[in-house]
């Protein structure tokens, strides 16, 4: 992808905070602000478009946004951080949040515990297995959190699990919604995808391991998001009667995702398997899981205390942990 300079990046966020509004405004009343022609005016409306934003061209009226648009705002979530908690830092335009924080690792900055890099959008964004994870603009929650395990990269068995329990009871809490959570890193809502959860290792398997938890949150798709996704999915916004506050949403999963962090650095996975199990989308269903070509049939009986996948085959229970493992309804049984 072409790079964007960072006098393009001022100049579309500029653009984005006039049409923020949903108003329609002309390509010559947004030339003269920008100080640039009205064909440069379209270009970079062309750009937003490309970045997931729902802007309608009117010809020969101007340009709107679909619906107004809650920005994130530096300050408005360092209001709503609780005292003591570390750095939020924002950007407009990113390739993936996760990709940043590992840079700035790889780059030698020593970072805090905590501290979280949020983006209105992503150009490169990424699931499981490298996946494509679409990522609009202004649209949905795009957020990578940096961590650090002193007992290595072993300790970090079931951590998945941990981040969608802290996503859960944020969820829970704020908006009372039913939200359940798929083995091992999948946050769903009446049976369909409302968020995913990337965790990226660096470090050795018995010595302290840098972590970068990414977490990929839907709360208000564009239209054009059911050409993108090639599964079941949902946002927040179809289940709420009010707009979500992405900077309140951004505070409140930070502070509830380190609570969990400390926890789970104290207590292992243990003291989270019950959490898990009354949230699991699959209990008591038969499922299968491939890894290859090799498929597990069964039914799905839970997590166990170390967070492997409990199947019930054959009148008993086997254990299966993480990797390239995926999980399915089973068409049959």
């Amino acid at each position: 992808m072409t790079k964007i300079l960072p006098q393009s990046l001022a100049l579309q966020r500029q653009l984005i905070l006039q049409l923020a509004d949903g108003q329609l405004y002309s390509g010559e009343a947004l030339a003269a602000q920008a100080g640039i022609s009205r064909a440069a005016i379209a270009k970079h409306i062309h750009q937003l478009q490309q970045y997931g934003l729902d802007i309608y061209s009117i010809k020969g009226k101007g340009y709107r946004l679909a619906s107004a648009l809650q920005l994130l705002d530096a300050q408005q979530i360092k209001l709503h951080q609780q005292t003591g908690m570390p750095d939020i830092l924002l950007q407009h335009v990113t390739d993936s949040t996760n990709s940043q924080l590992m840079k700035k690792l790889q780059d030698g900055q020593t970072l805090q515990k905590g501290s979280v890099l949020v983006a209105e959008a992503q150009t490169a964004g990424r699931g499981r297995r490298g996946n494509p994870w679409f990522s609009p603009f202004g649209s949905n929650l795009y957020f990578s959190m940096y961590w650090q395990l002193e007992q290595g990269i072993q300790a970090a068995m079931g951590l998945s699990l941990v981040i969608g329990i802290a996503v859960a009871e944020v969820l829970e809490s704020q908006y009372q919604l039913p939200v359940k959570l798929k083995w091992p890193n999948d946050v769903y809502l009446q049976q369909k995808k409302l968020a995913g959860i990337l965790i990226e290792l660096a470090g050795q398997s018995h010595a302290q391991c840098d972590l970068v938890i990414g977490l990929g949150l839907n709360i208000r798709m564009p239209d054009m998001a059911g050409q993108q996704i090639d599964q079941a999915w949902t946002d927040l916004q179809q289940h709420l009667d009010k707009p979500v506050n992405r900077n309140q949403l951004i505070a409140l999963l930070q502070q509830n995702i380190c609570r969990h962090l400390t926890q789970f650095e104290l207590t292992g996975f243990a003291a989270f398997a019950a959490g898990f199990n009354q949230r699991d989308q699959f209990l008591g269903k038969a499922v299968y899981l491939s890894s290859g070509e090799r498929k597990f049939f069964g039914l799905c009986a839970g997590v166990d205390h170390q967070g492997a996948l409990l199947l019930q085959q054959d009148g008993q229970q086997q254990s299966y942990y993480g990797g390239e493992l995926s999980l399915r309804i089973a068409e049959h049984g």
